[in-house]
């Protein structure tokens, strides 16, 4: 950069601006380009003022961010435009990052920390560019416009009518280097959000570390049944009973779709009235609830529903889904919201159908009502304080194992392992019962402590109440700062799988399959499935 000009007489020389490099190689940033010369424009034979008054713009303009960069670099690639922010606190990533990298290793993530670190840096660098602009063009424009003495005010005049013209150029150069690197700001922003929504959560001290196969065991429950006569699977009693038709829905619908008939429907529906019914004697509100979101939402609760292998239903040509569980739209519920700590915590038990491509799903062990694409599904949800996430979730496999054992089931609890956590999950516990049909456990329930990482995205928070407040020097009250609600997610009942639990378990060697003693009443006082031909 060169700026060389006597005032005195008609020599000058142009002030040279080079391009202003966003970010490197690593990003998906490429070099802007700033106006080239400014041009001076002398309008009076007059002395220059020995200190004029845009010197500081000059300064601005020569800073060290702005440095050589082959204009040919120039390019029209494009950054996606997140269609929304999370709260993410990059500070406390950047300080915190041994850990942070150490978390996304035992979980298995592709999240690039390093690139994430490169543009939080790169963006606190622009944004103090940016804001010295700000300011430096503020105090000019300020003092043209303040309340000055009649000579300060006559010097001002002159030194402005001796520089209109470079001033008007150097002005609308500047505008332009100022919206060049404003626009840069955001785009680095929205690359930032991109990049650092990939993070997961942080993990439990005590969930173990590795793939599903080191889970470890956190409750036993009950045992096996024994059988004397040959076991039936659920597939083969189903057929036998008439309860669903596997082979009418691949005709009508496709593949994993099923109808439920005769009692079988009775079944599912005793199922979910006795589950929230249950459920809400512990305090819950029930709730039923859209099927249909944004995917903004769906996003913002932690699941992609664009990716490769998604497990989402996307609308074509629109910007919803449907829904894999009742947790996001229950989630929404309070979304950009501040909620009074003393409604806290708020407990929702929700009632949905639920839809899953199950994408990547096959084998012997996916066969029948295990994995569908579409079923009925009670979930619970709790919006607590920060300090008591770990007591709901405790709460609410509590409710899970009870509700299991009043039913009969045999079971096993499961501490998850890193690599089993979806990103959302602090902490994870897996129910599996046995299902001797089957020949082994199979999942039907989970519980996990999210704690702020979908209210962060949710935009859910919480004002303490017990905060003592200040008051200014002006005499306002500081209210205290607000924090972020930590959520909680657990299955009450996939009803699926539990029909899948209770026809293995609960059949007898005449064919018949008994109805457990709590689920009767629901069933207006049926206690048995008998095969038609009886």
């Amino acid at each position: 950069m060169a700026l060389q000009c006597r005032l005195s007489g008609a020599t000058f020389q142009s002030l040279k601006l080079a391009t202003i490099p966003i970010s490197s190689s690593s990003s998906r940033f490429i070099f802007r380009t700033l106006p080239k010369t400014l041009n001076l424009a002398l309008f009076s034979r007059h002395s220059a003022p020995k200190a004029p008054p845009f010197s500081v713009l000059i300064r601005t303009l020569s800073a060290p961010a702005v440095a050589a960069a082959p204009a040919a670099e120039t390019s029209d690639i494009k950054v996606v435009k997140p269609q929304w922010n999370a709260a993410i606190d990059f500070k406390w990533i950047r300080d915190n990052k041994e850990a942070v990298a150490v978390n996304i290793k035992n979980r298995n993530s592709n999240a690039n920390l390093e690139l994430v670190l490169q543009l939080y840096d790169k963006m606190l660098n622009l944004q103090k560019e940016v804001e010295r602009l700000r300011g430096e063009r503020n105090n000019v424009a300020n003092k043209m416009k303040g309340k000055l003495e009649p000579a300060e005010r006559q010097k001002l005049i002159e030194e402005v009518f001796y520089f209109y013209g470079w001033f008007c150029e150097l002005g609308k150069n500047l505008k332009e280097a100022l919206t060049t690197l404003e626009e840069d700001l955001v785009k680095l922003r929205d690359e930032l959000q991109i990049e650092a929504q990939c993070i997961p959560n942080l993990t439990h001290p005590d969930v173990p570390i590795g793939w599903e196969d080191s889970s470890k065991l956190r409750n036993m429950v009950g045992s096996p049944r024994k059988f004397d006569f040959p076991v039936k699977d659920h597939l083969q009693l189903g057929k036998e009973l008439d309860l669903f038709d596997f082979d009418a829905a691949a005709e009508v619908s496709g593949s994993k779709f099923y109808y439920l008939k005769n009692e079988a429907v009775m079944l599912e529906m005793a199922l979910v009235n006795w589950t929230l019914t249950e459920v809400m004697k512990r305090g819950f509100t029930p709730l039923t609830t859209p099927e249909i979101v944004r995917s903004s939402v769906v996003e913002k609760c932690g699941f992609q529903p664009r990716g490769e292998n998604t497990q989402v239903y996307s609308i074509e040509d629109s910007d919803q889904c449907l829904i894999g569980t009742a947790e996001i739209p229950v989630g929404g519920i309070h979304m950009d919201s501040i909620v009074a700590e003393s409604a806290l915590p708020l407990k929702y038990v929700a009632f949905s159908h639920c839809f899953r491509t199950e994408a990547g799903a096959a084998g012997t062990a996916t066969r029948g009502l295990y994995r569908v694409h579409q079923f009925s599904k009670v979930e619970m949800f709790i919006l607590c304080r920060q300090e008591e996430s770990d007591m709901y979730h405790e709460e609410l496999i509590k409710i899970e194992e009870d509700l299991f054992s009043s039913l009969g089931l045999h079971f096993k609890i499961l501490d998850m392992a890193t690599g089993d956590l979806g990103a959302p999950a602090y902490r994870k516990f897996d129910v599996e019962a046995w299902m001797p049909g089957l020949e082994r456990y199979g999942e039907i329930s989970s519980a996990s402590n999210c704690t702020d990482y979908q209210s962060r995205r949710l935009g859910i928070r919480y004002r303490p109440s017990e905060s003592p407040s200040t008051t200014s020097k002006k005499g306002k009250t500081n209210v205290a700062a607000t924090k972020f609600v930590h959520t909680l997610n657990a299955t009450a009942c996939a009803v699926p799988r539990m029909l899948v639990c209770l026809l293995e378990n609960f059949q007898q060697e005449d064919g018949s399959v008994s109805i457990p003693h709590p689920l009767r009443p629901f069933m207006g006082g049926v206690e048995a499935i008998y095969p038609k031909s009886r």
